[in-house]
């Protein structure tokens, strides 16, 4: 088997595979044991017909697509093993050149080569200033959604609805006197102020009562989802059937022992805390995403065409895996979000080529820098995914193969990558990245 590589423009290449003429036949011979029990030749009973006989019959290149398919994923990944200097990132778009009996099987595998970067400023790249101070207003939402949360349902008598309240209604949707298609609902418990539903319905509520039938008069938005109602007037017919409301526990002593705490000041830190690690954490995400954008702008790299299809591709797949779990098909998917397959799969290729760059100009920092993961960051690293896997380290490292391990050891060197250019950011009042 011998391996030529032909460079071609935008770091693509064509690799020129030839295998030997011994072992093409040996694959002739495999396809022929496969599909002989299928094939019928008349005076042999089916599997029995001799290989040369079924050659005259159906022609002698009958066996040599299976053959190939065969023999080229084979070829193909032996000499991507013993040549990985080559740093391929796409399928190869295979095109047979030679397959004949008795002479060697070549074949050409165009492929995408990993571009290489030239670094622009990456050293104290400006970001914008991100303000993480948590206020009490903030710390206040936190603790009365809690408190929503542990609220008590109670049947109301002899009041009107009012704000927060939980109203049980029928109602039914008229444009111009006709009712319309989902505009109907019956015994549906609508939280008033939840802003549920469109325009100012749940306020057209406030101080009826049980039993009471009101007209609602609202407005579709211009970008309703259903196209047929967007921006239409709309009366709707409502029958109030029934009241509740939620009744707040007080934050006592027994609340707040309940929830773990001794005191309120310290119930509240605990919140301060928590709304603080999340804020930072966005912070610290939308600092990267700036710098890394700024880097890539300030960088040249030629991605080739085939890379980005690669990446585009895995990104569909795990949407396809995403929406799968989520007991929907992607065609559904497009039916409830109005796209449609040429427009998700142009976003899904600007998402690829960004993540491309990104990657690229991350790897090039970390070998700029010497910042390969260390031996004891990646153990640790194992450790921590085998955790989340509830799983041994050892077993864990035992179902991973090479490029698996290969994967988390740059995976944790771009991590580093990342670190080190956030810390020689420098914060700014604006964007100017000057």
């Amino acid at each position: 088997m011998s391996l030529q590589v032909e460079n071609l423009e935008h770091n693509m290449a064509r690799l020129t595979i030839e295998t030997s003429a011994e072992d093409f036949e040996k694959a002739c011979q495999s396809a022929y044991q496969k599909q002989k029990g299928r094939i019928s030749i008349p005076g042999f009973r089916k599997g029995k017909a001799p290989r040369k006989l079924i050659e005259k019959m159906y022609g002698a290149g009958v066996f040599y697509e299976d053959a190939a398919n065969e023999l080229v994923p084979e070829s193909y990944r032996k000499e991507l093993d013993e040549h990985k200097e080559l740093e391929i990132v796409s399928r190869p778009a295979i095109d047979i050149v030679q397959i004949e009996a008795g002479k060697p099987f070549i074949y050409t595998a165009e492929v995408a080569l990993k571009p290489p970067v030239e670094l622009g400023k990456y050293k104290g790249v400006a970001c914008t200033k991100i303000d993480t101070t948590v206020t009490d207003e903030e710390i206040n939402e936190k603790v009365e959604a809690e408190r929503a949360k542990d609220a008590r349902i109670s049947e109301v008598e002899g009041r009107p609805i009012q704000d927060k309240d939980i109203a049980t209604i029928d109602f039914e949707g008229f444009i111009d006197g006709e009712a319309f298609d989902g505009g109907k609902g019956e015994d549906h418990e609508l939280t008033i102020g939840s802003h549920s539903f469109i325009d100012t319905f749940e306020d057209q509520l406030i101080g009826k009562n049980v039993g009471d039938d009101v007209e609602v008069n609202v407005t579709f938005p211009e970008d309703y989802h259903e196209k047929s109602l967007a921006g239409k007037p709309a009366l709707f017919k409502v029958q109030i059937k029934g009241l509740k409301e939620k009744i707040l526990p007080e934050i006592d002593e027994d609340y707040l022992s309940d929830k773990g705490f001794d005191s309120l000041e310290e119930y509240r830190d605990d919140f301060r805390k928590k709304i603080q690690e999340k804020k930072e954490n966005d912070a610290r995400m939308k600092h990267e995403d700036e710098i890394v954008e700024a880097i890539v702008e300030d960088s040249n790299m030629d991605i080739p065409e085939a890379m980005i299809e690669t990446e585009a591709d895995g990104l569909f797949e795990n949407f396809k895996q995403r929406i799968a779990y989520q007991g929907l098909s992607p065609e559904l998917y497009m039916q409830y979000t109005g796209t449609n397959p040429e427009r998700m799969k142009k976003d899904m290729k600007e998402q690829a080529e960004k993540n491309i760059k990104s990657r690229l100009v991350l790897e090039a920092i970390m070998k700029a820098e010497g910042l390969e993961a260390t031996d004891e960051e990646y153990e640790e690293e194992i450790k921590k995914m085998a955790g989340n896997y509830h799983m041994e380290e050892e077993k864990f490292k035992d179902i991973m193969g090479d490029t698996e391990k290969e994967n988390i050891r740059k995976d944790t060197g771009m991590q580093k990558a990342v670190d080190f250019i956030l810390k020689e950011a420098k914060e700014t009042k604006s964007a100017d990245k000057k």
